[in-house]
């Protein structure tokens, strides 16, 4: 604190015990002593005082940062929410209007699709749509087909699949004999 050193402290000493005399030196050095602590007690409480309202500025300072980053990002998540349930809207709207359209209705109707090679011949009949399929198995080869088209498992409501019916293949005719 002060630039004293030991022999300057002997000095002052000296000088304070003629000054004062024996009787009041101990009084005022006990006096001393208690103003010094007092003194130095009230500089460290400011200095604390001044290091926390730093501290506190600081974390004020990280507090508005935090809210303006956690602002920032709440309103980007909101913006892509929307954004989402635009498009979804649009999808929805374009799904209801595509369901709706009697032209689109029209060419809804599936393809025929083509057996493959290797399993027996079949022919691919659109029955009416009072008419049940005629056997499992062709219900079951139309289902393979539209998956492996990718086509959904169920056909429209205003569209009945065509059925597949077996055809025999064609037999001999019978030979005649002249006789």
């Amino acid at each position: 604190m002060f630039d004293i050193g030991f022999s300057e402290m002997i000095v002052i000493a000296v000088i304070a015990l003629i000054v004062l005399g024996p009787e009041k030196l101990p009084r005022v050095a006990r006096t001393a002593g208690h103003l010094l602590g007092r003194m130095q007690r009230y500089v460290n409480d400011v200095k604390a005082d001044i290091n926390r309202e730093i501290e506190l500025d600081e974390l004020r300072k990280l507090q508005k940062e935090m809210q303006n980053t956690a602002q920032s990002i709440e309103q980007t998540v909101k913006g892509e929410i929307n954004a989402v349930e635009s498009e979804f809207k649009q999808i929805g709207d374009s799904t209801q209007k595509a369901l709706s359209d009697p032209v689109a209705d029209a060419f809804a109707d599936p393809l025929p699709v083509q057996p493959p090679a290797d399993t027996p011949q079949t022919a691919a009949v659109s029955l009416p749509p009072t008419a049940p399929a005629t056997n499992a198995t062709s219900e079951l080869s139309w289902s393979s087909a539209q998956l492996e088209l990718g086509l959904d498992a169920a056909p429209l409501a205003n569209a009945p699949p065509p059925a597949l019916v077996s055809v025999p293949p064609p037999a001999a005719a019978p030979a005649t004999t002249k006789a």
